[in-house]
């Protein structure tokens, strides 16, 4: 029962809110054009929670992600708006994001602070100075070209949107499950993901094996980065603005829910990608669940809360059997 529970548990709870969504909504939710939305207004979070994992699995934790999307979003949207140059304004975000991540796990690979503390630190400092930077105001853009990195993608053949549209499959939806190829191949057939279980399990014993325990967290922060560079980039163009005060909010929580839904152990040493693809599924269904039956939004944390909770203490009661 144990095992069939990490193995499968996240897979069941998703067929059963599937079943639950289509009984309760019918056709509403099942329509090629629901599914999609779906699946973009998660793209972002999922493609953060992929690096996530990695850095879950190695032993840390960043609750600084979502900060990070806000302060990359500010930064490419003036650089956007200064120079005109797309690639430099998309390089901004992703180089960016790579550098927040390495000096988060400078801070805990070399620094020796603990993950929670160093990044709490970057959650409140990274979304300071977005505001800072901006003076609390709202950046905008309106190169047209900026927008088709979110709202541009590849056409489903036979099927339109409610506008008469052909229906789009968008960037951001297949950039989170190209990453989740990689990361799910770097995590399971390579030996840089060997060593990131290994440093996560027992960091003492993967040392004594003559593992470079701080290469491989100091290599995991910059994945995650990296990932999160590339969700700021998306989350801009999405709404071609960024809210230094709203742009990427409690999107670290979305990513560590997603994590332990899907069940990756906060203690590390164990997880996969896979099942956190499944975890961003499930959350996104919850939230759909929550919007379409006129639910409060602000219940939506709470509820995410709720989960997050009986995920960790089905793991914790799974792991004592």
């Amino acid at each position: 029962m144990k095992r069939f529970i990490q193995q499968y548990g996240a897979l069941l709870a998703l067929i059963v809110l599937v079943v639950v969504n289509v009984i309760w909504q019918g056709h509403d939710f099942y329509a090629p054009e629901n599914i999609r939305n779906i699946l973009s207004q998660n793209a972002s979070k999922g493609i953060i929670a992929v690096g996530m994992t990695l850095v879950i699995i190695a032993g840390g934790i960043d609750l600084s992600v979502g900060s990070m999307v806000g302060l990359l979003g500010i930064l490419c949207l003036l650089g956007l708006n200064k120079w005109d140059n797309l690639p430099l304004a998309a390089g901004i975000a992703i180089f960016g994001g790579v550098a927040l991540g390495l000096f988060n796990g400078l801070l805990v690979a070399l620094g020796r602070i603990a993950p929670f503390v160093a990044t709490l630190a970057g959650l409140g400092a990274f979304r300071s100075l977005a505001l800072a930077i901006t003076n609390a105001g709202q950046v905008t853009t309106k190169n047209a070209s900026f927008e088709e990195i979110a709202g541009g993608g590849i056409p489903l053949p036979g099927l339109v949107s409610g506008s008469g549209q052909p229906l789009l499959v968008n960037w951001p939806i297949l950039i989170f499950f190209l990453i989740s190829l990689a990361g799910s191949l770097l995590l399971n057939r390579s030996v840089f993901g060997r060593r990131l279980i290994a440093t996560g399990a027992n960091e003492q014993a993967a040392e004594y094996s003559g593992i470079n325990t701080n290469r491989v967290k100091l290599a995991s922060y910059a994945i995650l980065g990296l990932f999160t560079g590339i969700a700021a980039l998306c989350v801009a163009s999405r709404y071609t603005s960024a809210s230094p005060a709203t742009q990427g909010l409690y999107f670290e929580l979305d990513a560590i829910a997603a994590v332990v839904i899907g069940g990756t152990s906060l203690a590390g040493g164990r997880g996969k990608v896979g099942t956190t693809v499944i975890g961003v599924l499930i959350l996104g269904l919850v939230d759909n669940m929550l919007t379409t039956k006129g639910i409060d939004s602000n219940w939506q944390g709470c509820v995410k809360g709720v989960i997050i909770l009986l995920a960790v203490l089905l793991q914790r009661n799974s792991s004592r059997k």
